[in-house]
This record gives C-alpha cells, sequence and structure tokens, in this order.
C-alpha cells in the first residue's frame, strides 16, 4: 500500500490509538510496522483473529500480559557466551514466566469449552515453548528486581549468614559507643557509612578522643566520620565475605547464563508470539473502545458501509451515513456545498478501508461488506509545493496523473473537489475526461465536486452513480447526511433569499442562470420530492406492517397463553379427579379386604362375588386422568416451540443476518457462524429459520416412518417370542411391560401367548388379571396346566 494515502487519511492517527492498550515491546514494534494487506486470506485471517480476541475479552476479559521489554540484546549477548546481569536475566525470566501464564490460560479455554472458539490464537499459543524446570530455576536464583537471592546456591547462603552476624557485631560495638562515655564526643547520636563502612559522627575537636580510621568530613569541617578502631578488624572481616559473596553471585550468573543459552531460539520465539498476541489483543480492546464490528469480506470488489462513521470522531457526536460502492455502479459522484460533508465522507470510506485490510474492526452501525484492494489511491486536498513552484490546480493534476499510471480493477481510488482551481468549463471537462480514464481502467472510484456538468455524468455514464449532501435550506445548515441516487441542488438563490436580499436582485440574478442550470435544479428538485415522498410511504408501510406484526405476535402470545391456561386448567382439574379417585380407590381396598377377612372368618356372607368386587376396583380404577406433559400436545408444543440444536440455520435478529448454530456455551449463549465471523449470541436474540423448521418437520416425519417400517419388519420377520417372563419385575413396571408385549404380539398375529408372573403372594398374577380382564386386545384366558406351571403362568387368547 502507497504510503502517501495512509498520510493523506491519517492511517498513522489511528495506529497510535493502538499503543495505549499494548503491554510489550515487541506488540509496539508490530503496531509500528502495520500496514494494509492486500492479500484476502491473509486479511481474513488478521480480521478472524480480532474477532476470536473481541471473543476472549468479552468471555474472560482479555488476555492478560505483563509488561516485557524487548529481549534481542540480552539474547544476542548470551549467543557470544557473555554472561547477563541480574537485570537482564529478569527480562528473559519474564518472558518464561508469561508464557506459562498464557499456556495456561488458554488450556482452561479449552476446559471450559471455548477453545473451538479461538482456533487461530490457539495455534499461535501451541508454538510457545514451554520450559518450566528453567523457569523454576531462574524464580529461585533471582527475585523480581534481579537481585540473587540466598537461596541460589548454599556457598552463597552460608555467606551471607557470616556476614550478617559481623553486621551485627559491628552495630552492637557502635551502639555502645553512642550510649556510653563516648556519646559526648558525637555530632548525633547515630551509626552512619561511608565508603561501605560503619562510622561514627564524631566532633571535630573530639576526633582524638575516638581512635579510628576517618572515612569523611562534613562540608563545615565540624564533624569527622570515624571508624572506631574496635571494629576495624570485624570490618576487614566483613569486606572479605563480601567479596567472596559477589564472586558466588557473578557465578551464579554465568550458570544461569549458559543455561538460558542453550534455549535463545525459544526464547525469542516465545518473545515473538507474546508480542503478537498482546497486538492483536490492542486490536480488540480498540475495537471495544470505538465500539466498532467485524467487517465482512466481498470477493467481487464491492463495498457496503452501513451507519459509516469516521473513527477519529466521537461517535455520540457523529454523523453515520450508509455508502456503498460497486455492485451496481462502480463509479460515485457526490455534489453539495462546501463545508457539507463530502470530503469527511470519502475519507471515512478510504479509511475504513485501510483499517479492515490491516485487520482492525470499522466503526459502523450495522455489520457492513468491504473489499481486498490491491491499491488505494487519493488525492485530497491542498498540495501546492512551493519547493516545485507548482500551482494547486497543478499540483493536484500532477498527483492524479502519477494515480492514472498505477491503478487496475483492484483499485480503489479516491478524488476530492476533481477539476478545481481553473475555468470552470476546462476543469469540468477535464473531471470527466479523468473519470471516463479511470473507469476504463475499472477502478472503483468516490469522487466529489462542485460542477453541474458532472451531474449530467452520473446520468449519462454506464456503471455510474450521483450522490449529494443534504443542505437544510431553512437553517442553512449541512446535515451532514449523504444522500445516494439524487445529485445535489444549487442553493445559493436560495440561501440568499433566507438572507433576506430584495425580490427584484434575486429576479436579476435569476434571469442571468443558464436555463439548463435551472431544468436541472428543478429536475434535482423533483427526484428530492419523490425520493422523499417514497421515503415516507416506506417508513409508513415500514410502521403499519411493524405494528401488524406486533399485533400478530401479541395475538399469537395470547392465544398460546389462553391455551397454556386452558391447559393447565385442564391438568389441575384432573389432578383433583385424581385425587378423588385415589380415595375411592383406597376405601375399595378396605372394603375387599374386610370382605374377605369375614369370608376366611367364616362371618356373614357377602352379597358381592369376588368377579364383581373386581370389576368395581377396576372402574374406579378406569376413572384415573392421564396429566403427564407427554400426553399434553399444548403445554408439549410451548416447550419445543423454542428448541435448538447445533447445525441449525438461524436468524440473529440484532444483526439481521442468517447463520448457523456451532454449539451452545455453559453461559447459555451460542456460538454462530456469520460468515467467516464467530460470535456468541443470546438464545432469545434467535429465530429458526423457515428451512431448519421445514427440515426437522421432515426429519420427524422420516423418523416415525422408519419407526413404522421397523416395526412391521418385526413383525414380518417372526421374531417375537410368544412367551413374556415377568417374574420379579415391580408391580407397575410389569403392568407396563405387559401392554408394550400386547402391542407387539397384536402386530406380530400371534394369537395365543404365555404371561409368566409366579406364584408368590399373588398380588402380580391378581394384577396381570385384572390388566388382561378389562384389555380389548384380549379374547378369552385362563391359568397354565398343573404339569405347565399351573396358576404362576396365564395363557392368553388374541381377538
Amino acid at each position: 500500500m502507497n504510503e502517501k494515502v495512509l498520510q493523506t487519511l491519517e492511517y498513522d492517527k489511528i495506529k497510535d490509538q493502538l499503543y495505549p492498550f499494548i503491554q510489550t515491546e515487541q506488540g509496539e514494534r508490530l503496531v509500528a510496522d502495520l500496514h494494509p494487506s492486500a492479500n484476502f486470506a491473509e486479511v481474513s485471517a488478521w480480521l478472524q483473529e480480532t474477532n476470536e480476541a473481541v471473543l476472549i475479552d468479552r468471555m474472560r476479559g482479555g488476555m492478560l500480559l505483563p509488561s516485557l521489554v524487548d529481549i534481542k540484546d540480552q539474547v544476542r549477548r548470551l549467543e557470544i557466551q557473555a554472561s547477563l546481569n541480574g537485570t537482564e536475566i529478569v527480562s528473559l525470566a519474564q518472558v518464561l514466566i508469561a508464557t506459562a501464564a498464557i499456556a495456561n490460560f488458554f488450556e482452561k479455554l479449552q476446559e471450559d469449552d471455548l477453545g473451538s472458539s479461538v482456533t487461530l490464537l490457539q495455534e499461535r499459543v501451541d508454538n510457545l515453548t514451554l520450559l518450566p524446570e528453567l523457569t523454576a530455576t531462574v524464580q529461585k536464583a533471582l527475585d523480581e528486581t534481579g537481585h540473587v537471592l540466598d537461596g541460589a546456591s548454599s556457598t552463597l547462603a552460608s555467606l551471607r549468614r557470616r556476614m550478617t552476624g559481623h553486621e551485627n557485631s559491628i552495630r552492637q560495638k557502635l551502639q555502645g559507643l553512642t550510649r556510653g562515655k563516648s556519646a559526648q564526643y558525637l555530632s548525633e547520636p547515630i551509626i552512619t557509612r561511608r565508603s561501605d563502612r560503619y562510622v561514627l559522627p564524631v566532633k571535630a575537636e573530639y576526633r582524638h578522643q575516638i581512635p579510628g580510621v576517618v572515612h569523611d568530613q562534613s562540608q563545615s569541617g565540624q564533624t569527622y566520620y570515624i571508624e572506631p578502631q574496635v571494629v576495624v578488624e570485624m570490618a576487614n572481616a566483613w569486606s572479605e565475605l563480601h567479596v567472596q559473596a559477589l564472586a558466588e553471585e557473578d557465578r551464579i550468573l554465568a550458570e544461569l547464563s549458559v543455561e538460558l543459552a542453550d534455549h535463545s531460539e525459544d526464547l525469542l520465539t516465545n518473545a515473538l508470539i507474546l508480542g503478537q498476541l498482546d497486538f492483536i489483543n490492542a486490536k480488540a480492546r480498540l475495537a471495544k473502545s470505538q465500539n466498532a464490528q467485524a467487517p465482512v469480506l466481498s470477493k467481487d470488489q464491492s463495498v457496503d458501509l452501513q451507519q459509516a462513521w469516521h473513527p477519529l470522531i466521537s461517535e455520540k457526536v457523529a454523523v453515520k451515513n450508509d455508502i456503498a460502492l460497486g455492485g451496481d455502479y462502480q463509479t460515485l459522484i457526490i455534489t453539495g456545498p462546501n463545508t457539507g460533508g463530502k470530503t469527511i465522507t470519502i475519507k471515512t470510506l478510504g479509511l475504513l478501508q485501510l483499517l479492515a485490510q490491516s485487520g482492525l474492526f470499522i466503526t459502523t452501525g450495522r455489520p457492513s461488506t468491504v473489499a481486498v484492494f490491491e491499491q488505494v489511491f487519493a488525492d485530497i486536498g491542498d498540495e501546492q509545493s512551493i519547493e516545485q513552484n507548482l500551482s494547486t490546480f497543478s499540483s493536484h493534476m500532477a498527483n492524479i496523473r502519477q494515480i492514472l499510471t498505477q491503478i487496475n480493477d483492484r483499485s480503489l481510488v479516491i478524488y476530492d473537489e476533481l477539476g478545481a482551481g481553473t475555468d470552470p468549463q476546462e476543469g469540468a471537462a477535464l473531471a470527466m475526461a479523468i473519470l471516463d480514464k479511470t473507469r476504463e481502467l475499472k477502478a472503483k472510484t468516490i469522487a466529489t465536486t462542485h460542477y453541474p456538468e458532472l451531474k449530467l455524468y452520473g446520468y449519462d455514464r454506464p456503471e455510474t452513480e450521483n450522490a449529494s449532501m443534504v443542505f437544510d435550506v431553512e437553517t442553512l445548515k449541512p446535515t451532514y447526511q449523504l444522500l445516494i441516487g439524487v445529485p445535489g441542488q444549487s442553493n445559493a438563490l436560495a440561501i440568499a433569499k433566507r438572507l433576506g436580499f430584495a425580490d427584484d436582485l434575486l429576479a436579476d440574478a435569476k434571469s442571468m442562470v443558464n436555463p439548463e442550470d435551472q431544468n436541472l435544479n428543478r429536475m434535482i428538485q423533483d427526484l428530492v420530492d419523490q425520493r422523499q415522498l417514497v421515503k415516507s410511504e416506506r417508513v409508513s408501510l415500514e410502521d403499519k406492517t411493524k405494528e401488524v406484526d406486533q399485533k400478530a405476535a401479541t395475538l399469537d402470545e395470547k392465544t398460546l397463553k389462553l391455551e397454556q391456561d386452558e391447559a393447565k386448567v385442564m391438568m389441575a382439574a384432573k389432578k383433583e379427579a385424581n385425587h378423588l379417585v385415589s380415595k375411592t380407590r383406597k376405601e375399595a381396598d378396605q372394603l375387599i379386604s374386610e370382605i374377605r377377612k369375614e369370608r376366611l372368618a367364616g362371618g356373614q356372607a357377602s352379597g358381592l362375588s369376588e368377579q364383581e368386587l373386581q370389576k368395581q376396583k377396576q372402574a374406579i380404577a378406569s376413572l384415573h386422568q392421564t396429566d403427564h406433559l407427554e400426553k399434553n400436545k399444548i403445554l408439549q408444543k410451548a416447550k419445543k416451540a423454542k428448541v435448538l440444536t447445533a447445525g441449525d440455520e438461524v436468524m440473529v435478529q440484532s444483526y439481521k443476518q442468517q447463520g448457523t448454530l456451532v454449539k451452545k456455551h455453559k453461559n447459555g449463549q451460542w456460538e454462530v457462524q456469520l460468515g467467516i465471523l464467530k460470535m456468541l449470541v443470546d438464545e432469545d436474540d434467535l429465530v429458526k429459520t423457515e428451512a431448519t423448521a421445514k427440515a426437522q418437520e421432515t426429519k420427524k416425519k422420516q423418523h416415525k416412518q422408519k419407526v413404522a417400517k421397523t416395526a412391521h419388519k418385526t413383525s414380518a420377520t417372526g421374531r417375537v417370542q410368544a412367551k413374556l417372563d415377568l417374574r420379579g419385575v415391580r408391580y407397575e413396571a410389569a403392568i407396563v411391560d405387559l401392554d408394550r408385549y400386547l402391542d407387539t404380539v397384536t402386530l406380530a398375529n400371534l394369537s395365543s401367548v404365555e404371561i409368566i408372573h409366579g406364584k408368590g403372594t399373588g398380588a402380580l398374577r391378581k394384577g396381570v388379571t385384572d390388566f388382561l380382564r378389562s384389555d380389548r386386545r384380549v379374547k378369552e384366558f385362563h391359568f397354565a396346566s398343573a404339569n405347565a406351571g399351573g396358576d404362576g403362568a396365564t395363557i392368553v387368547t388374541l381377538r
């Protein structure tokens, strides 16, 4: 990408906004080297990495990286076998520690089911080399400031203990002098240090009263700093230990340097990857601060920016515009008054295009499309050159001539005030010729102009469209709104009238205006009026459609609620009925039990036989109402209305974009694939597409047909056994198994089957008998013969 357009469109000012989010010197270098790419695959990968970092920032607060310095110099010294100092080794250790932290962070992302959504960043992390043993060794030897710790070696720990002992002895001796008779000779009763030795501040007149070595004198000459003779030997011993300790520290640093040198390439690679992650993380945080969105890349060199604003202008004050180029037209000509926003509009298009090709999100209010251009050219502003003695017009023409020698069908060309600065007629003719040449070279072009001739040019030339910046004649202020499809209207006379000019003066001026220009203005005004009428009608229609949709949705919601309420009332009634049935059944069981007891006791005979009692009990049981959700179609429908599964085609309502569900995360959000991008969306923001609903319904029907075919196949093969063993099965489960078994044997066309229920307490046998007696599929039944199980089995004849 040519450097001139980067300077013209203020690309570096956006790069400067990245630096506050950078933590590493390597990341700062990547920002400094950032340039737009013309490679489609590379731009796509960059945008996907930024999108993944945005996802991590939203879900986990971003990738936390410490401040890291560039370690190239340290590694270069290691490669020449130099010994590093503590500070240099700490800078390498910080890379090792940060490497382990990032690897652990991404490992947790994998565990939290977020790893599959950050595949490109995970690939970078997978290239990190973990060196846990070396990291632990360095951390044990040095603290964060590069100071060698006692734990680095036993020798160093011993030397420092002995030094501490000598130091304590020295201080005790000196403290005795500050509190005894000698205290009267001191300027202050304190212990201080000079030349790395402990000394006392002695008054000049008493310097001979405390024998020792003089190490310093105050500026006034009134105080001598003397090391008393009684501690000189101990101080000498401490100094010897100090020299040995320093030698031991140098040995430890040298050993660490050798170990680090063995992994110098790994350290450089890790630092580079950490810098890349820091850079990508900064792009994500810039996108968050700007409220920017991920653009979609087009392969046909078309651009469609929705509600776009210039990234150097605050979103709160910026006017957002829809800017489109490509598709139906390859050239867009914008007309309008000065200070109306033409230049900022074309700069917005050019700058957002450059940012997208740099892997940065763009400032748009709705999902937008950008291209990947090989080159972007711009001729904007006053580029008069005093050194070359060129006029403004000449400077622009020289720049445009250079542009025309470089553009092709993969170029974006931006012209500002094309042809301005010379005779209007010649300037307009030259501007049209330049636009014709640019269109001939098949470049995408956006241009601004004052010339009325170019308004007609937009109608006459193929693949060319007019646009204008709207000006409010009533307030005499620009609105900064871009209107595509309508050229700008000349407002000089209307503005003069609003400012109070006399009617005769205005009439005189109007008479001198070219009639063709007046006709053009009337045509433009007619177009504006028609467009405004269509816009108003469209807004009215959209409002009415939205109102109808809302009413329909409200009606559906009320209908569903009514059905649900009705179903709930029905379920409540059934539960109440079941409660009464259960109570009656218990009373009947108690009554039957009492009758049986009387019979066994030889009491008075009851008027009801055992068979009649069982019939009454079965009749009571038949009153039970099913209140399970599986049988309640209304509530079941309400429950399944919002069921989503991976692979479903859905509409993301907030973006008005169709995507595919990838998977559901633990936080309840769905991961949705929108083109090349993946993003997390709340379930309430998703609506199944009609295609998905039809596919699921077809799949359900196919499943039912498969079940039916399987049942038929089972029946046809005759594999159903004519015997069902219910021994050891609980009462309720046994009755359910019996019911299913009768379904199966009925489909298999068996005429007779055997039900083995055993003897036991007789409860299961009685339950089976009661069930068979009331089942319509059963023609008759009886106990098996004595040699075939007797009353432990029942032979059933089916209808």
